[in-house]
């Protein structure tokens, strides 16, 4: 009796490490990416690109970067490394590009390193915790965090 609560307990314990562990950004059905508001399309790495992970003061190469993506969130290393590009439609890009604080802008670069992954502007710039903190004090957010 007790074996098998001891097994039931370490099996409810490895589920719920597992749910807690980092999965990759979703990837949006090529049949939806024309009308679907965000568009998550994952990129073949560039022809000659090195493998190796991204240094944190590196830029990636823009014009590897497909038309129309906002962001381009790169997760993994060597021959594992992913990109993917993040575009928004119409107007929600366009506000993207001119306001990088708004909600919608914020919660895909989250999506994107909750997944391991790390984000990248259309110049190629990463976009730090720090840049998401200059995005807060330029519209005032205030975070209030629980004990």
């Amino acid at each position: 009796m007790r074996g098998t609560v001891r097994a039931a307990a370490l099996a409810a314990a490895c589920a719920v490490v597992a749910a807690c562990g980092t999965s990759p950004i979703p990837i949006t059905p090529s049949g939806e990416v024309a009308t679907a508001p965000v568009a998550r399309v994952a990129v073949a790495p560039p022809a000659g690109a090195s493998t190796s992970a991204v240094a944190p003061s590196e830029r990636l190469d823009p014009s590897s970067f497909p038309a129309g993506a906002v962001y381009v969130c790169s997760s993994g290393t060597g021959v594992q490394r992913k990109v993917t590009a993040i575009a928004f439609d119409e107007k929600a890009g366009a506000m993207c590009r001119r306001h990088p604080e708004m909600g919608p802008c914020q919660y895909e670069r989250d999506l994107c390193r909750k997944s391991g992954g790390r984000v990248y502007a259309p110049d190629g710039a990463e976009i730090t915790l720090a840049t998401e903190a200059e995005y807060d004090r330029k519209v005032m957010r205030v975070r209030f965090k629980a004990n």
